[in-house]
């Protein structure tokens, strides 16, 4: 009873759990705190083909339900990530999944880099980053037109054989055409939201409080508008759906899934508490035998 394996494009996952990229590091870092292997997957922090050195300070502001950030893609580039990073987790990390997120600037740049990773074989799955508000090249602005996401997919579905999850923007008219334009392409996967623009203001100095001016939201604030985009995306396109946008706890996760996510991931609830993704696995496990669920897909989409 409770069995809470999923598949993802093929991709087999022990729990529907994971974490967003850029809120868990490489893993490691957490791995003091609690146990990373009790984990679906874990994505690690986007990965560009050169190395970023991200928006200068400030770059992060509180917000009442939740925070703003232009980090700005800030890493060592995917040359680093496969010589120092990736022996280290790859070891580390027995039985959850190492997916990387990948961003670019241009769409050769997301083509070189899944090219790079492609003969890694504990990564089996990358998630291509379309939607990132806090860069003033590419990111975004592949993400918001059907034919800018069409082109990036395809291109990086040609150069990566295994499982594809592109990751989608909510600062656009309509993410469900926009999942369906990459379907179409080839993506195996889509995970959404990625955070909404917004910014902040210091009355008191008179100028925005982020070097950038705006920045992406996360946290509990998006969490009503995920879950609604999640719903109407899980009814539009045949392949699995993540949800993630302000979960916190395991009522946050159990939403999504009703709402028609395959799996979840968590983001900003990784800086209050690290342990809140395996308290959530745990929860989804306790929800199951309570309830008397074989499998956790008995409750996906019934929403």
């Amino acid at each position: 009873m409770g069995n809470l394996k999923v598949n993802i494009g093929g991709l087999e996952l022990q729990n529907p759990v994971m974490t967003a990229s850029g809120t868990f590091g490489y893993g490691d870092e957490f791995a003091d705190f609690m146990d990373v292997d009790s984990l679906g997957a874990i994505i690690v922090k986007g990965t560009t083909l050169h190395p970023r050195q991200g928006n200068p300070a400030p770059r992060m502001a509180e917000t009442p339900a939740g925070m703003l950030n232009a980090v700005g893609l800030q890493n060592k580039g995917v040359d680093y990530f496969i010589e120092h990073i990736y022996p280290k987790i790859s070891e580390e990390f027995k039985t959850t999944e190492i997916i990387v997120n990948v961003a670019g600037s241009t769409v050769d740049d997301y083509r070189a880099v899944c090219e790079k990773l492609a003969p890694l074989d504990r990564i089996r799955a990358i998630e291509i980053n379309i939607s990132c508000p806090n860069v003033k090249q590419g990111g975004m602005a592949f993400g918001t037109t059907c034919a800018g996401a069409e082109e990036v997919t395809k291109a990086v579905r040609a150069a990566w054989p295994k499982t594809l999850i592109m990751k989608l923007s909510p600062n656009v008219t309509s993410i469900v055409d926009i999942a369906k334009a990459v379907e179409a392409q080839g993506a195996d996967s889509v995970s959404l939201i990625n955070t909404l623009m917004g910014m902040a203001v210091d009355v008191k100095r008179r100028k925005a409080v982020l070097s950038t001016v705006t920045g992406g939201l996360s946290g509990p604030a998006v969490r009503p508008v995920a879950v609604r985009m999640v719903w109407q995306v899980a009814k539009a396109v045949k392949i699995p759906v993540i949800g993630l946008g302000g979960i916190c706890n395991t009522n946050d996760a159990l939403e999504f899934i009703m709402a028609g996510a395959t799996a979840i991931q968590v983001g900003t609830a990784n800086f209050l508490d690290p342990r809140t993704a395996q308290f959530i696995a745990e929860g989804l496990r306790d929800y199951c035998e309570e309830n008397h669920l074989n499998d956790i897909s008995e409750i996906r989409g019934i929403i």
